[in-house]
C-alpha cells in the first residue's frame, strides 16, 4: 500500500548520469529544477513544479567539489520541505567526511556527525547511502535510513567474469580496518583472505604499508577496499603483494574518489583490472588513462529498487535475503 503520493525524483548537478539511470530503472522522469550559482558563489534553487504531498527523493553524491555538492543537497532538501513534500529522502551514493567519524585525538571535530545533523535540519525525513567509510555513521542520524552494501556487485562481477581463470586466488584487504568486509568478499568468491598492515603517522592522507599477513606467493590477488582517494594505499599494497610473490593483481573498490593525481598513479601500476562503481562519476579524461583495465558497475538498479521498496512500504532487507 502506498502511504505517500507519487515518486518524485530530483538530482543535483553532481551525478546526472547516475540519476538518469535510476529514473530509467523506475520508469520515472527527473523533475525539473533550476540551480543557479551567483557571482558571489551563493546558490539558488527553484523547483519547476509543486511537490506538495509527494514522496520525493534527491540524488546527489558529496564527493569533489565537496562543499558545492553538499550545499546543493542541503538547499534542495530545504526547498522540497518548504514546498510541503510529504516525505523527503536524501539519496547520497557517496557521503563526504566519512573518515571524520570519531575523536581519535584531542581538539578535533567529528565532522561526519555535523554532516548528518545538517542533512536532517535541512529537511530530510530519511536518508539512503552506499558503503560509508564507517558503518557507525548511521548512528549519527536520528532519522530512518538505508545504509546499503554494494559489495555484492563487485563479488558477482568477479564470480561471473574472472573467477574461473584466477590461479589460487586470495583476497587481500588494503588495511586491517577493512578486514570484516574483506572476509565477506573472500567468502563471496570462495577464496582465502590476507591482510595488509599499515599505519597512519600524521594528520594527512599518507599511511605506510608495513607487511602482508597471509599467503600471496604465486597466487592471483584481488585487492579490496571501500574507496580509492589519493591512491597511496593502493600503490603501496600493489607493490607489497608483488614483492611477496603475487602473480596477477586485480583491484576492486566501491567509490572512485580519485583525488589529485590518483589515476595517473594507478595507471602506472601492474594491475590487470580495476573494478569499481558509478557512485561517483569518473571524468572521461581520467577514465581514458586506465583504458580497458577499468570496469565500472552501475549502482543505479540497487538504488532504484530500494527507492521503489521504500515508496511502497516493502522490506529492503528481503532484497539481500536478510
Amino acid at each position: 500500500m502506498k502511504v505517500y503520493g507519487g515518486i518524485k525524483l530530483y538530482a543535483g548537478t553532481a551525478s546526472p548520469e547516475l540519476a538518469t539511470k535510476v529514473a530509467d530503472y523506475l520508469g520515472e522522469s527527473l523533475c525539473g529544477r533550476d540551480i543557479v550559482e551567483f557571482p558571489n558563489q551563493n546558490l539558488f534553487v527553484k523547483l519547476h513544479s509543486s511537490v506538495r504531498g509527494q514522496d520525493v527523493y534527491v540524488i546527489q553524491h558529496t564527493a569533489a567539489p565537496v562543499h558545492r555538492n553538499l550545499m546543493e543537497l542541503l538547499i534542495l532538501l530545504q526547498t522540497l520541505k518548504l514546498d510541503s513534500a510529504a516525505r523527503v529522502t536524501a539519496v547520497i551514493p557517496y557521503l563526504c567526511y566519512g573518515r571524520s567519524d570519531k575523536k581519535d585525538q584531542p581538539r578535533v571535530p567529528i565532522t561526519a556527525r555535523l554532516v548528518a545533523d545538517m542533512i536532517q535540519i535541512a529537511g530530510a525525513d530519511r536518508y539512503m547511502t552506499l558503503d560509508p567509510h564507517s558503518f557507525q555513521i548511521q548512528g549519527f542520524f536520528s532519522i530512518p535510513g538505508d545504509v546499503l552494501n554494494a559489495q555484492y556487485l563487485l563479488i558477482n562481477y568477479v564470480n561471473r567474469n574472472l573467477r574461473a581463470d584466477l590461479h589460487e586466488p586470495v583476497v587481500v584487504t588494503v588495511d586491517l580496518g577493512y578486514a570484516k568486509k574483506g572476509r565477506n568478499f573472500a567468502a563471496g568468491i570462495d577464496a582465502p583472505i590476507a591482510f595488509i598492515e599499515k599505519r597512519r603517522v600524521a594528520n594527512d592522507a599518507k599511511a605506510q604499508a608495513l607487511t602482508v599477513i597471509g599467503e600471496v606467493q604465486d597466487r592471483d590477488v584481488v585487492l579490496v577496499d571501500d574507496e580509492i582517494d589519493t591512491g597511496g594505499s593502493i600503490v603501496q599494497a600493489v607493490e607489497l603483494v608483488k614483492e611477496n610473490g603475487a602473480r596477477r593483481v586485480y583491484v576492486a573498490f566501491l567509490h572512485p574518489v580519485f583525488s589529485g593525481d590518483a589515476v595517473e598513479r594507478l595507471a602506472a601500476l601492474p594491475v590487470a583490472e580495476y573494478i569499481t562503481t558509478d557512485s561517483i562519476p569518473i571524468p572521461p579524461d581520467k577514465a581514458r588513462l586506465l583504458g580497458d583495465r577499468l570496469t565500472i558497475l552501475s549502482v543505479a538498479p540497487l538504488l532504484g529498487e530500494v527507492i521503489r521498496r521504500a515508496h511502497e512500504g516493502r522490506s529492503v532487507g528481503q532484497l539481500f535475503n536478510e
